[in-house]
């Protein structure tokens, strides 16, 4: 049992993340300033503090009060669709993901605090890839504010880690779906099937691949890597394993939702939207023994159960 500090505790990946701990019996201090996050998503059983991590001593003085033992950090400016990946308001994706993540290593630096951090990356951060399946060791080129903030976040992660002795883990996130989940292609496409069914328009080509990660496969890596002094100092890939086209998923969510419509592709995109983006997950299935346990298609379907009316 461990005291565990989340960031983003309110949102999609982090509200799950605090229900798998406190399950596993572990106390939790759940942060967000509900800008992003849902207070719905809230687990009663974790100590919530809305706060917002870019405000340096209000986030120090919680870490100060409640002391705990690892944070897990995924408060970010996710929205990476609806901000156009950062381009939209460039300096406010910098000072949420950014400014926040430098302010928790300043409070563990300034404090000589011996607390491990795991920090949410994401796929974003390598841009558009050179090589497919995506390894860790794949060069970086992000091409939106957002991968270069959280870029960013890891290098100040592991150069706190070499000057300071702080102990970070790094996840990079692919493509994540499940419920709670706001937004994103497989989202949007299952809301616009339920609610107008005959008017279906998917941005891109539908030629774009990606796989996907159901939200408790992603959650139990993040746990594991929490867990693991192996996984100090390392970057770790966690993503789904089943490369799939937008549009082969659209047809797919079709086939579950049972409605008969033929998407109309627009050809054209959000800046910085990737035409293949796939991950190798095999350094985290061997480093923390890890692997997906969660079908697409069953995933598919307990999301469109989250979503669909009640009653329907």
């Amino acid at each position: 049992m461990a005291k565990i500090l989340v960031t983003g505790s309110a949102g999609f990946i982090g509200s799950h993340f605090v229900d798998y701990a406190i399950a596993q019996g572990d106390e939790v201090v759940g942060v967000d300033d509900l800008s992003f996050g849902v207070r719905e998503n809230v687990n009663p059983k974790s100590n919530f503090i809305q706060a917002d991590v870019a405000v340096f001593k209000r986030i120090e003085k919680i870490i100060l009060e409640e002391k705990p033992e690892k944070i897990v950090h995924f408060a970010a400016n996710a929205t990476t669709k609806s901000s156009a990946m950062g381009w939209n308001d460039p300096v406010r994706d910098y000072q949420i993901n950014m400014v926040g993540t430098l302010n928790l290593l300043e409070v563990l630096r300034k404090n000589n605090l011996d607390v491990r951090v795991v920090y949410a990356s994401t796929a974003a951060v390598y841009g558009e890839p050179r090589d497919v399946p995506v390894k860790e060791d794949h060069p970086t080129n992000p091409l939106s504010p957002y991968g270069v903030s959280k870029l960013s976040g890891e290098k100040y992660c592991f150069a706190y880690g070499k000057e300071w002795g702080i102990r970070a883990t790094i996840f990079r996130i692919f493509n994540t779906f499940g419920p709670r989940q706001p937004r994103y292609v497989m989202y949007d496409q299952i809301k616009k099937m339920l609610s107008a069914p005959e008017h279906l328009e998917v941005l891109g080509t539908g030629e774009q691949l990606r796989d996907y990660a159901y939200v408790s496969d992603v959650v139990r890596a993040f746990y594991l890597g929490m867990q693991s002094e192996h996984a100090v100092g390392r970057i770790f890939n966690v993503a789904g394993g089943n490369k799939i086209s937008v549009k082969d998923l659209v047809h797919k969510l079709r086939s579950v939702l049972g409605v008969n419509v033929t998407p109309t592709f627009t050809g054209k995109s959000w800046k910085g939207d990737i035409t293949r983006l796939w991950a190798d997950t095999t350094t985290l299935q061997e480093a923390l023994a890890w692997k997906p346990e969660v079908p697409l298609d069953e995933g598919i379907r307990r999301l469109v159960d989250w979503m669909r009316p009640k009653g329907k």
